[in-house]
């Protein structure tokens, strides 16, 4: 049974997304929710998950592809029955390839396909059947391996490559003495740059002649001391618990610096995977410290121009394009208007200094953004029409009575807008660790598209890199967007019973966007005086 599988709707108003990386090769076995693809949308990256059990039969698209959603993009063989190609299927007789039936312990409900009533009868799988992929039977053709003979450890009994190969022997040039990185090129797998695949049954194997990788066993053509294999190859060799170790770190294998090789080939260790995820810790710890208001702030590397060479051309697409295509059309779709303004926060940053320890003691660090949030759901709340949208279609204005705020986050990739739901209804410290998660989540480009969608109005940090006004693009079709500056001692005239005199104070600048259809100039200044008014008297929060 064939099963074509579209491209879901990976995020609200997605139309459409571009394949970074097949995680699964044609002829490859997959179980439900499996990922088996990357896709990069202009929200953020995100696994595609098998639908079923079974084969993978077809890949339609290529790496770098443009997918409408709804298009189908990849091809199952259901019951992990192998594509049936010729010369791909061995020691299948008739009776197998007919066999469609389910196996012990699944069942078919009356209505489900291929169901004839409410009770359907459980026929056992033939003892003699053997339950292997064509990329595992070419392999064991090739070494002269009989299948039958194999026990598989696949899920179900299927025969994996890491079966085929531990039958040809070739792991037995391990020795006890040597550690476990050395093992010789016929027990590695060579996986395609992209794929993240950990398990010992990876998508494309890369396999050693058995008569001669026994010779080449241990051999390695090491480069000079501190000459490191560059990163981002195309074929990598290392051991299957190597890249398991990478896999639950989060690295890609095809970046970790290698120093030996195996037939050529770069070689890494599990010693140069645990490096490389320490060195990107540290300097994600780094980015981190160096916050204000938990906005993090990356900046992208480039690389170095080559000797002579005046300009350099880099493909603008993926997350880049669909920022660029959203700004066009906010600023071409809403009239903008910006309001600037600056607050006295002295208060605040006093309060935050003594809750900061508190927040500390149970795991969350507390910035000024869930003030500031807390702060803005204060002002919708009395300006509704500042949480309304323009629904051009209808010609209508729908007001919201639910308040979820997006906040504006920096990434590598670009901007990401990641969303507190319901943020009326939660606290200072569930909003700090929120805020915290999401915004890392972002960075980490680990995030779901729900996560991604539905807010009804930004706030961004201008203030974690030294910035202190802006002109900030509405998140359209958002009818407002906040930016924060940086906090500055400035002086003040303070006016005390009566007397003025001037003192250090601390000071943060506010800019306020908004859609000059819907609003008029009056309502956003007296939405930014609501929010300088939480601010400056933080107190005031409690009462919400």
């Amino acid at each position: 049974m064939v099963r074509e599988f579209e491209l879901p709707d990976v995020g609200e108003g997605v139309a459409e997304g571009e394949l970074v990386s097949w995680l699964v090769a044609e002829g490859d076995t997959v179980e439900e929710d499996q990922p088996i693809a990357e896709i990069e949308t202009d929200k953020a990256l995100v696994d595609i998950p098998s639908p079923v059990d079974g084969t993978v039969e077809t890949l339609h698209y290529d790496e770098g592809d443009v997918i409408p959603v709804g298009e189908v993009f990849v091809t199952f063989s259901l019951k992990g029955e192998a594509p049936a190609e010729t010369g791909d299927i061995e020691n299948t007789d008739s009776s197998e390839a007919a066999d469609l039936t389910t196996t012990e312990g699944e069942s078919e409900s009356a209505g489900d396909p291929g169901a004839t009533g409410a009770e359907t009868e459980t026929i056992d799988t033939p003892q003699d059947r053997v339950f292997a992929p064509p990329r595992v039977r070419k392999l064991a053709r090739e070494a002269g391996i009989d299948l039958a003979t194999l026990e598989g450890s696949g899920p179900g009994g299927r025969i994996t490559t890491a079966d085929v190969r531990a039958a040809t022997g070739t792991d037995s040039q391990t020795t006890d003495s040597q550690p476990t990185h050395s093992e010789s090129a016929g027990s590695d797998t060579a996986a395609t740059a992209g794929n993240a695949s950990a398990d010992a049954d990876e998508p494309d194997v890369a396999a050693s002649d058995p008569a001669t990788s026994s010779a080449d066993a241990g051999a390695s053509t090491a480069p000079a001391a501190g000459d490191l294999e560059s990163a981002d190859r195309e074929r990598t060799l290392a051991a299957p618990a190597t890249r398991r170790l990478a896999d639950e770190a989060g690295v890609d294998i095809d970046a970790v610096p290698a120093v030996d090789h195996r037939d050529g080939e770069a070689f890494v260790t599990p010693e140069a995977v645990q490096e490389y995820a320490e060195a990107q810790r540290r300097a994600q710890d780094a980015d981190r410290e160096a916050l204000e208001a938990g906005d993090p702030v990356g900046e992208r590397e480039y690389a170095a121009f080559e000797p002579g060479e005046r300009e350099r051309r880099e493909p603008f697409g993926g997350v880049r394009k669909r920022i660029a295509e959203a700004m066009v059309e906010s600023t071409y779709s809403a009239p903008h208007v910006t309001h600037h303004d600056e607050v006295d926060v002295t208060a605040l940053v006093e309060t935050r200094d003594r809750l900061a320890p508190r927040a500390e003691d149970r795991g969350i660090r507390l910035t000024y953004m869930p003030f500031v949030t807390k702060a803005v759901v204060a002002a919708l709340q009395e300006y509704p029409e500042m949480n309304a949208v323009i629904d051009e279609d209808a010609e209508e204005i729908v007001y919201r009575d639910y308040y979820n705020i997006g906040v504006a986050t920096a990434t590598d990739v670009g901007l990401m807008v990641p969303v507190l739901e319901d943020a009326d209804k939660k606290g200072l410290l569930q909003l700090a660790s929120e805020t915290n998660e999401l915004v890392e989540k972002a960075r980490d480009r680990t995030i779901g598209p729900d996560e991604l969608q539905g807010s009804t109005f930004t706030i961004t940090n201008v203030g974690g890199i030294g910035g202190e006004y802006a002109t900030p693009i509405l998140n359209y079709p958002e009818s407002g967007i906040l930016a924060i500056g940086e906090i500055k001692r400035k002086p003040r005239v303070v006016t005390d019973d009566g007397a003025e005199s001037i003192e250090p104070r601390s000071v943060l600048t506010l800019s306020l966007s908004f859609d000059h259809r819907l609003i008029d100039g009056a309502v956003g200044a007296r939405f930014t005086n609501t929010v300088m008014e939480y601010l400056e008297h933080p107190e005031l929060l409690l009462l919400d």
